[in-house]
């Protein structure tokens, strides 16, 4: 995805290069991503460009965001635990 948004529309072959993984297995990832609406491909002649879609991220940010005071002041309150903790046994 950090890609895509560097280089909008590079092919598939292009994404893979820098993976010491299969080409089919570049495959599964963005056929994962493109099912989560973050990446559109698009074929022209025997070449499929990707295109990033970072809409369906706006969503899982509002929902990130809503849990996030949450999450942290429960590692707050853990960090204390464990500060206290530590301090005990010095």
């Amino acid at each position: 995805m950090a890609r895509l948004e560097q280089e909008d529309g590079l092919s598939v072959s292009e994404l893979a290069k820098p993976f010491p993984v299969s080409l089919p297995a570049i495959m599964k990832h963005l056929d994962v991503l493109s099912d989560a609406g973050l990446v559109t491909r698009t074929k022209q002649g025997r070449t499929v460009s990707c295109r990033l879609n970072a809409e369906p991220m706006e969503a899982a940010m509002g929902w990130l965001q809503h849990y996030q005071r949450f999450w942290t002041a429960r590692l707050d309150a853990l960090e204390a635990l464990l500060e206290a903790r530590r301090k005990e046994r010095d």
